[in-house]
């Protein structure tokens, strides 16, 4: 049964990676052009969010928390709170 789950969880990772090509790019623009629409970078950190159990993805995660915080720390910190919610696992202990 073990062995049937190897395929499945090698195209996980493989989606993980693809995803940090497809976001490394867009959040790097995203900086250095300075944007400052709530929409975009939102909609960035929405998607950022669905693959933050990869290390890689956190990062982006974070770089781009750090960004938009300077923009917006409300919104900034209502998404550092979903990030915990999802895979902080000492958040759900107490």
């Amino acid at each position: 049964m073990l062995k049937d789950l190897i395929p499945l969880a090698e195209q996980i990772q493989a989606l993980h990676r693809e995803a940090y090509w497809q976001y490394l790019p867009k959040v790097e623009a995203l900086i250095k052009s300075n944007i400052q629409d709530d929409n975009t970078i939102q909609a960035l950190l929405d998607g950022l969010l669905d693959f933050c159990g990869e290390e890689k993805i956190l990062l982006l995660f974070k770089k781009l928390c750090q960004y938009y915080w300077a923009i917006n720390p409300q919104a900034t910190a209502e998404y550092i709170h979903f990030y915990r919610e999802i895979f902080d696992a000492e958040c759900h202990e107490n």
